[in-house]
């Protein structure tokens, strides 16, 4: 058994962009659950979590993305963290600064763990839509929508 850590897997080269498109098709098109085989005919059937994480590689990859995977206590420097949320690092310094992204000293470094900044990540995404589904009520409601005539809840 190997020890998680960080590990960044590059955009595939011309030899295997062939093969990593041709499996993204095969994933998109067959949505029944999948099966690993081994070349000694052992069959082992993938858990959706892990179907469905190996889809999203496989998809990303396909369009010529680098994929970081790490687990969930690694610590981030802050332009790993800043880059992760597509933010400044300036930006982050300053959310850390405010006390709103928890954050470890080490020296003279900051860094942070990537399950505190996928849980502010995640308390962002709450905000934004309750957000937006508060201007959406109070627009209808001031007769700001023209095209329609029921109130739509967002989510």
């Amino acid at each position: 058994m190997t020890t998680a850590r960080k590990r960044t897997i590059l955009p595939p080269d011309e030899g295997e962009a062939a093969l990593v498109k041709a499996l993204s098709d095969f994933v998109t098109a067959n949505k029944a659950p999948l099966r690993l085989v081994a070349e000694d005919g052992t069959e082992f059937a993938l858990p959706p979590v892990v179907q469905n994480a190996l889809v999203d590689v496989v998809h990303l990859m396909d369009n010529g993305k680098a994929i970081t995977m790490a687990p969930h206590n690694t610590l981030l420097t802050t332009q790993e963290a800043a880059d992760l949320l597509d933010i400044s690092r300036p930006t982050l310094v300053k959310r850390l600064d405010e006390g709103k992204i928890p954050y470890e000293q080490q020296g003279k470094h900051r860094r942070i763990r990537v399950e505190d900044l996928l849980e502010y990540q995640e308390n962002i995404r709450v905000q934004r839509r309750e957000i937006l589904r508060r201007m959406t009520r109070e627009a209808y409601e001031a007769g700001d929508y023209d095209t329609t005539n029921v109130y739509i809840e967002t989510r």
